[in-house]
């Protein structure tokens, strides 16, 4: 057992540096859940209104009509774009040569052939129907006089004249519709030119001022980490206090358990000193009344006349000191050096210490203040790159150029614009009429054939007089003379807004669509100077309109499209490196001295020093406890005194008899007053005995122990503090940077995709296409197709009227001669045939 102190002490030593090492890996290893990720920001758009909303045709009914009309416009123009007629029609309008453009005009020269010679033949035929009719009123076709025959033609003619009025009609609804369509479409798509090219205009010019508004929005980043600052001394005087709790607070509690066990063994160790003293002077007044009683009792016992007294003076001869503690060691080196053992309050001490950590976070937030106030000058600075972001964009010479360009272009639009609204009005009301015409030739029809077959059925009623049927002929007559009046004026609406829809859809609209028209416009030499881009904008190098239209599609910033890479480079405005080196310097100077936090007072530490050194596990407690379980007298005091009065009365010799009365009576008095006062000193002794060989040997172990761990945590933990400071710090860095990249990536996508971003051009030009082809082209060149087709089905609508009227007139008597059941062409029809 006298080794096991000695062990203990460096295996407690090592499992203290264990521990301790442990805890400075986590401290090192702990992440960063106190401070807590970055929140999200919420920035506020500084671009432009919404670019022009992409315009895009909805699927409908019509789709197929337009179809038709595309292919029967590919069908009529054959030839290829005209390159070289466009360029030269560009740059030298002088040098085109009449043939050439005949000569790319082939099918619309056709057509127009085909239009003229409607234009000729229609209105001449109907100039000589009604003087054929006026004149000699014998128009009208010969006559069948076979009864099965002139049925079967008479169905026949009106079956296909009930087929051509339908699709008259149809024609003539799709016309309505197609013509209503374009004049819808022409206002808003008028409006949409104007407000393409004013959003045009703000595509370069308004750059600058959008950068500078969205380099303003800085400012919310910096309030955000502004506002953190003013709680980061304490959040990390609050994490330092967190990581460093569970190790001060376990060696303050030890200390004042040991501070404790300090005073109890302190006072178990005076007590048994005091009680040492107080038994060496009884025992020094004990010895020489013990040998008095001893002689006098052996006389007294050895007299020739007692009786029985044999036993007894045996006893008596053992009657002398046990125990003898001037043989104890000696305590007395043990309480020097403990003298004014313990002179430190232990327990207002660690009371002290205690308030002194848990003050640690203000304790911080006092020692940071001043750094803190250089971090918040350091964050209230605006990167260098923000500042020179929007001075910096390209505000070359182009940009006004081609904003008075397009400024220009804009206002010469407007006029334009409303006269051809102006001219579409008229061209709507032109249309209007003769959709109208064509309505009322179908009514006419329908009509026409309604009454003459009515008339037809009522032949069968001799009393009937066919007014129905006279009425239906004429009725169709009247539709006849409709499409003679107006024939000419449809095939000039049809051929004029033809020439021009067509043109447009296969001179613009399908190279367009195809691609061919940018390529023409990249081709050098194709565009006049005032109306090339590159030169337009006074850029160094000539852009390729159709690769920068894909790079707009494809969401391209302005500068890249623009080759303007050389001059602006968004990334070395948005680099905030330097920022950030700032900001990170300056967290580097916080610092936090805990030195204050003592964990032991001096005098504490003279006082375990001196209980270290003290000896008082090494005193011989067994010696003690061998004596204390010595008696104090060898024989017992009591029994003799009994066994004295015994033979007081056994005794023949009264004298004898009152002599041992008296010697049993003295030695009652002897232990009363000598040998038990004794005995409850080695009672009194037994107790501090062996309280102090328990404890004493784990106390100085102990005391060794926490010494170590107090002087080792005094001497780390300021590293320590610094180690969770510096890892706190980089925590918060990361968190602020957090704030500041959100911004970086708010701008980046901000500036490429909304302000400086060229996708409102690629939008423009594919607005501009679905303005000009899919909303206007489609339904104007529909609306002369339906109008085409009503035109031209009018010619059998006018025969087989002519044809069918005539057998709705009333029969009247055959007539004999052969000769007159033929009647001349284009008569009205008068039936010679029998009543059938």
């Amino acid at each position: 057992m006298a080794h096991v102190p000695g062990l203990l002490v460096p295996l407690l030593g090592l499992g203290l540096g264990l521990m301790l090492s442990q805890s400075l890996q986590g401290a090192r290893a702990m992440d960063c859940g106190s401070l807590g990720p970055a929140a999200h920001l919420t920035f506020t758009p500084t671009a432009r209104d919404p670019w022009l909303a992409p315009r895009v045709r909805t699927p409908g009914p019509l789709d197929h009509l337009y179809g038709t009309v595309r292919r029967f416009l590919s069908a009529v123009q054959l030839n290829p774009f005209p390159a070289e007629l466009v360029r030269a029609l560009l740059n030298e309008p002088a040098s085109v040569k009449v043939d050439e453009v005949v000569r790319y005009e082939t099918g619309y020269v056709v057509c127009a052939v085909i239009a003229g010679l409607y234009l000729l033949v229609v209105p001449t035929a109907g100039l000589c129907f009604c003087c054929c009719r006026g004149r000699q009123r014998r128009c009208g076709g010969r006559v069948k006089t076979e009864p099965k025959e002139m049925a079967c033609e008479r169905g026949t003619l009106m079956t296909f004249l009930l087929l051509t009025t339908l699709v008259l009609l149809i024609g003539a609804v799709c016309a309505f519709v197609t013509n209503q369509r374009v004049h819808e479409q022409m206002g808003p798509s008028a409006k949409a030119v104007t407000e393409t090219l004013l959003s045009l205009r703000g595509l370069v010019s308004d750059v600058p001022q959008e950068l500078q508004a969205v380099a303003q929005q800085f400012s919310l980043p910096q309030k955000r980490v502004l506002k953190d600052l003013d709680g980061v001394a304490m959040s990390i005087g609050s994490t330092i206090h967190t990581q460093l709790s569970s190790t001060v607070y376990e060696v303050l509690a030890s200390l004042l358990s040991l501070g404790q066990a300090l005073q109890v063994s302190m006072d178990h160790l005076q007590a048994l000193n005091a009680t040492l003293v107080e038994l060496r002077e009884g025992q020094q007044e004990l010895d020489p009344a013990v040998r008095v009683h001893r002689e006098r009792l052996r006389d007294l016992l050895q007299e020739p006349g007692c009786q029985g007294c044999a036993e007894t003076l045996s006893r008596v001869g053992g009657l002398e000191l046990g125990a003898d503690f001037g043989q104890v060691p000696h305590v007395d080196d043990v309480l020097h050096r403990l003298k004014g053992v313990p002179e430190a309050n232990f327990s207002s001490m660690v009371q002290e210490e205690n308030s002194t950590f848990n003050a640690l976070p203000l304790l911080a937030s006092l020692q940071m203040a001043d750094v803190v106030t250089e971090l918040k000058k350091v964050v209230a600075q605006q990167p260098r790159g923000l500042k020179t972001m929007a001075n910096a964009f390209p505000n070359w010479e182009g940009a006004s150029r081609w904003s008075q360009a397009l400024e220009k272009m804009e206002n010469s639009s407007r006029p334009y614009l409303k006269e051809v609204q102006r001219y579409e009005k008229y061209r709507w009301i032109v249309g209007c009429v003769l959709c109208s015409v064509v309505l009322l030739v179908v009514v006419c029809n329908l009509v026409g054939l309604n009454l003459g077959i009515w008339g037809l059925s009522a032949r069968e009623h001799p009393s009937h007089l066919e007014a129905k049927g006279r009425a239906g002929a004429r009725i169709l007559m009247v539709g006849v003379g409709l499409s003679f009046l107006f024939a000419g004026p449809l095939i000039l609406l049809v051929f004029s807004t033809f020439l021009v829809g067509g043109n447009v859809q296969t001179l613009v609209c399908r190279s367009w669509e195809s691609g061919e028209l940018y390529q023409f416009v990249d081709t050098p030499g194709s565009l006049p100077s005032s109306m090339n881009l590159s030169h337009l904008l006074g850029l160094k190098k000539n852009i390729s309109i159709l690769l920068a239209y894909q790079q707009c599609r494809k969401g391209a910033p302005l500068w890249k499209v623009l080759q303007l890479n050389d001059s602006y480079d968004l990334e070395m405005y948005l680099d905030m490196s330097q920022y950030m080196a700032n900001l990170e310097k300056e967290l580097q100077n916080l610092t936090v001295d805990i030195k204050t936090l003592d964990l032991l007072s001096p005098a504490g530490h003279r006082d375990l020093k001196a209980l270290q050194s003290s000896g008082l596990g090494d005193i011989h407690y067994p010696g003690f406890l061998t004596q204390i379980q010595k008696p104090v007298v060898s024989t017992s005091v009591e029994q003799l005194a009994h066994e004295l009065e015994g033979l007081a009365h056994s005794q023949g010799n009264s004298v004898l008899g009152k002599q041992l009365q008296q010697e049993a009576q003295g030695l009652r008095h002897f232990y009363q007053g000598k040998v038990l006062p004794q005995q409850r000193l080695v009672a009194k002794l037994n107790v501090s005995v062996r309280a102090l060989a328990f404890s004493a040997p784990r106390l100085q172990v102990e005391t060794s122990v926490v010494l170590d761990r107090v002087t080792y945590l005094k001497r780390e933990l300021p590293a320590w503090a610094t180690r969770i400071l510096r890892n706190e710090s980089e925590c918060y860095l990361t968190r602020e940077m957090g704030y500041f990249s959100q911004y970086v990536a708010w701008v980046r996508e901000e500036v490429t995709q909304r302000i400086a971003t060229c996708q409102p051009l690629s939008g423009a030009l594919d607005n501009g296409r679905v303005i000009l082809c899919d909303m206007v082209a489609d339904p104007w060149n529909a609306s002369w197709f339906c109008l085409a087709w009503c035109t031209f089905f009018l010619v059998p609508s006018i025969i087989f009227a002519i044809k069918t009227s005539k057998y709705f007139h009333p029969v009247w008597k055959r007539l004999s001669s052969s000769s007159s059941e033929e009647t001349q062409l284009f008569h009205i029809p008068r039936v010679t045939s029998l009543k059938l």
